[in-house]
């Protein structure tokens, strides 16, 4: 019957204290999120006179979004894929191409920010808009925070190639990625498509 040495079993259990600590984290970003989404719901009627939901939004600009998101989370899967095969190259290139994808996501919602504000539809403008800015928001914060642990996996890919550590990282950058994925699709669907048929 076969054992770890020593040196494998203490990674091992590094290895699973850190995903369970990294599961832990997602929950409590679920918890977030679920709250943030429970005052949307309370709110989204609540436009003091101003404009609703279905008022606002641009569904194409909105669906191109959402497009490039979900694009973004299937480079994300190939570059794991290109991770298991030890291919520093292609990782590289298809974490990058998530990077601009990503990036291109962030513009775009900036955008939207900054033509709501523009209209004078800020968050001080009613409790919906309010708890719109601030689920949208949240979700952009996590985006940009992903980005930033992009470039410096690419860094360290680059310089110290398929370590375990390394290794270990990326593949929590994709977990973390792909939430941010399935929460953009309850807010696309909640906020963005419900509000655009006034739900």
């Amino acid at each position: 019957m076969s054992t770890l040495s020593p040196t494998a079993a203490t990674s091992h259990n590094s290895n699973s204290k850190t995903l369970l600590g990294f599961w832990i984290y997602l929950m409590t970003d679920c918890i977030l999120f679920g709250t943030l989404f429970a005052t949307y719901i309370v709110l989204h009627r609540n436009t003091f006179g101003g404009p609703g939901a279905g008022e606002l939004f641009d569904m194409p600009f909105v669906l191109a979004e959402t497009l490039i998101l979900l694009t973004s989370s299937f480079t994300c899967g190939l570059a794991m894929i290109a991770v298991r095969k030890q291919n520093t190259k292609l990782t590289i290139s298809l974490f990058g191409l998530t990077f601009a994808l990503g990036a291109t996501f962030l513009a775009m919602e900036l955008y939207e920010f900054g033509h709501l504000i523009a209209e004078g539809n800020s968050w001080q403008r009613s409790g919906f808009l309010s708890a719109f800015f601030t689920l949208v928001a949240t979700h952009g914060l996590h985006i940009l925070v992903g980005l930033l642990w992009l470039i410096v996996m690419g860094w360290q890919l680059a310089k110290k190639g398929f370590t375990a550590g390394t290794v270990r990282r990326l593949s929590l950058f994709s977990m973390f990625w792909h939430f941010l994925d399935i929460v953009w699709i309850f807010i696309f669907t909640f906020v963005y498509l419900m509000g655009g048929l006034q739900i």
